[in-house]
């Protein structure tokens, strides 16, 4: 079974960049079929989808955020990380990294992999 679990600071000062690292066990970020994710949950707010890469390392980013985003994969880790640059208070949230087959997961589906997710505030 894929696990994931997010690694980071909990608190970014204002217009620093946030990077967040996802680590993957029980299966491969370069063999699975799998979409994998970052999602983040605003207090108050549902889900923003934002962005993925892919086993062959192809990468997609939301619109809202893309000027902003970057998606990478450490394969040798077999890792993918987010960063989030020029970052202000709106970016609060709590920040998930997910294994789906859906390229943008707008739910907490049953047969997807979901981390614990990361409380990131931003706060000076």
């Amino acid at each position: 079974q894929v696990q994931l679990q997010e690694s980071g600071p909990d608190l970014v000062k204002p217009s620093q960049t946030l990077s967040l690292t996802c680590t993957v066990s029980g299966g491969s970020i370069v063999t699975s079929y799998y979409y994998w994710s970052w999602i983040r949950q605003a207090p108050g707010k549902g889900l923003e989808w934002l962005g993925a890469t892919n086993s062959d390392g192809s990468i997609w980013y939301g619109p809202s955020l893309r000027s902003r985003t970057s998606i990478y994969r450490d394969t040798s880790k077999n890792q993918f990380s987010l960063q989030l640059t020029s970052v202000t208070p709106e970016d609060t949230a709590v920040y998930y990294c997910v294994a789906s087959e859906r390229l943008q997961p707008d739910a907490k589906y049953e047969e997807d992999y979901w981390g614990p997710g990361t409380q990131v505030t931003v706060s000076s």
